[in-house]
Order: C-alpha cells, then sequence, then structure tokens
C-alpha cells in the first residue's frame, strides 16, 4: 500500500510457529520419498494413480500451456521472476525482503538439486534426474516469498495469513507440478517432493533473514568489545 511502510520482519511474527511446524512436517515427506524411490528408473505404484508420463501427454492448445508455464521455471524465466520480485521489494523500500526473493528460492533449488543428486532417481533414462522437481520447487518458493510479504505488508493475523501462504503454495506448485507431468519431465511424487521442499526450505530461510539482519541492526547498539574500548 502507498505511502505505508514495510515491516522489518519478511516472516510474520503471527505466522512463525504454523509455518514453523508446516516446515518440520514437509520435511517428512521429502524424505520418506527420496529413500521410496532412491535409485529408480521407473514410475512409482502412486505415479500410476496420476498420469504415464509422456512427452505426449498432453495437446495443444493445452501443451502451450504447458510450455509456457515450464519457461518459468528455466534459467531465463526465473531470473526474470526473480528480477521483478526484488525491484517490487526495492521500490517498496524494503532491502529485507528483496534478499528474500533471491534467497528463499534460490536456496530452495540448491537443496531440490542437491537431493537430486543424492536420491539418483531417473525419467526416461540418459541420466535425467527427476527427483523432486527442481521447477515446482522454484514456483513454489517464489509463491511462498510473495505471500508472506503480503501478509507481512498487510498485517495478516495468523489465521489469514496462513490461508494466504498455503494457498498462494499450492496454486503455485500445482500448476507448475501439471505442466512437468503433463510435459514428461517429471513424475507426480517428483512434483510432491519439489512442492514439499520449497514449504520446507522456504520458511526456514525467511526466519534466518530476519534473524540476520535484527543482528546487524542490534550490533551497533550493543556494549563494545574489547576491541573498542579506547586506551
Amino acid at each position: 500500500m502507498p505511502g505505508r511502510p514495510a515491516p522489518a520482519a519478511v516472516l510474520p511474527p503471527p505466522l512463525r510457529a504454523w509455518l514453523g511446524l508446516l516446515a518440520a512436517l514437509a520435511t517428512l515427506p521429502v524424505v520418506v520419498l527420496g529413500v521410496l524411490y532412491a535409485g529408480h528408473s521407473e514410475p512409482g505404484t502412486a505415479d500410476g494413480w496420476f498420469i504415464d508420463p509422456t512427452a505426449d501427454s498432453v495437446r495443444p492448445p493445452w501443451r502451450h500451456v504447458a510450455l509456457a508455464t515450464d519457461f518459468l521455471g528455466e534459467p531465463l524465466g526465473s531470473a526474470a521472476l526473480l528480477a521483478a520480485a526484488v525491484t517490487g521489494c526495492l521500490l517498496l523500500r524494503w532491502p529485507r525482503a528483496a534478499v528474500l526473493a533471491v534467497a528463499g528460492p534460490g536456496l530452495t533449488v540448491v537443496i531440490a538439486t542437491l537431493l537430486k543428486s543424492l536420491v539418483g532417481r531417473t525419467i526416461h533414462g540418459d541420466g535425467n534426474l527427476s527427483y523432486p522437481s527442481g521447477h515446482t520447487a522454484f514456483c513454489t518458493a517464489l509463491a511462498l516469498v510473495v505471500a508472506l510479504l503480503a501478509a507481512g505488508r498487510l498485517g495478516l493475523g495468523r489465521a489469514a495469513g496462513t490461508s494466504l501462504v498455503l494457498a498462494a503454495a499450492t496454486a503455485a506448485g500445482a500448476a507448475m507440478g501439471w505442466a512437468q507431468v503433463a510435459l514428461g519431465a517429471h513424475y507426480p511424487t517428483d512434483v510432491l517432493g519439489g512442492w514439499c521442499t520449497a514449504l520446507a526450505v522456504t520458511p526456514a530461510t525467511a526466519w534466518l533473514v530476519d534473524r540476520t539482519a535484527d543482528r546487524m541492526t542490534d550490533r551497533p547498539a550493543g556494549r563494545r568489545t574489547d576491541a573498542d574500548r579506547p586506551d
């Protein structure tokens, strides 16, 4: 809202306990699915409940929609989204939010990439690592960041703020997840793993950004160290 000062924290205080619990719960399916599908190269039983991933599982015009959505998770598309998010935060004079806009999705993608190497699940052969879906993780993480910042900016309470965050994460994860499965890039369980990875990492990153920023802000006002004392 124009003229309204941006809040300091990027993780709204009313949401901290609930999102902390959500992050802990989201870690469980990430680990369980990773163990179940470690080293696999075929869809699991749960994947078959949804669709058998193939490159031709969606036809125009929906294929064009899927490709456009997929582009948002590619390097060029994701860079454009991050640039827009950072620019918006800086226009609002909220530098801490700009840091989260990069750190939240960035750290989520890094962890998703590390998990891919650890789990070693592949799709379509040729060493295409699939678990968890990095595209889904990125899109969900960015949506979480935007929702967190909106909740803090609007001063939403616990119920409204949590609902907004969950709705944004679910919508973004579902949209990108559908595109990944429809294009045959990932199994449905890969998408679930990517979504849960974002839910586990992003709130923790927001807490870490707040913690670090608060310490840097409070440091000059604290007691002087021995090196700061006059002789």
